[in-house]
């Protein structure tokens, strides 16, 4: 998709690969309580990105997921290994129910 973009050119890929799992929630049923558990375990993984509702498994509106995209390509351009400003996206009361 970059390449038919022109984004990149094809000359400067080396290799892909998009995985594709539709509402991936790893750790809503019984053990949500633990998911910094699975935060801190991702946060390792230097080419792996949870952004968006989907991917950090907790409320995020359309402006907030985008965000997090936005986030972690300017952390990727920039070299950032830190994925503290992917996570402190939404994180206002503001925007959170009280149970």
């Amino acid at each position: 998709e970059l390449i038919f973009l022109n984004i990149i050119n094809s000359d400067d890929v080396i290799d892909s690969v998009v995985v594709k799992q539709p509402k991936a929630y790893p750790v809503y049923f019984g053990t949500y309580s633990r998911f910094g558990v699975v935060r801190k375990f991702t946060d390792t993984l230097e080419n792996m990105y949870l952004i968006g509702r989907n991917g950090m498994h907790r409320y995020n509106n359309m402006d907030h997921s985008m965000l997090t995209a936005m986030n972690a390509v300017e952390n990727i351009s920039a070299g950032i290994s830190s994925k503290d400003n992917i996570w402190d996206v939404n994180v206002e009361d503001d925007y959170h129910e009280i149970k």
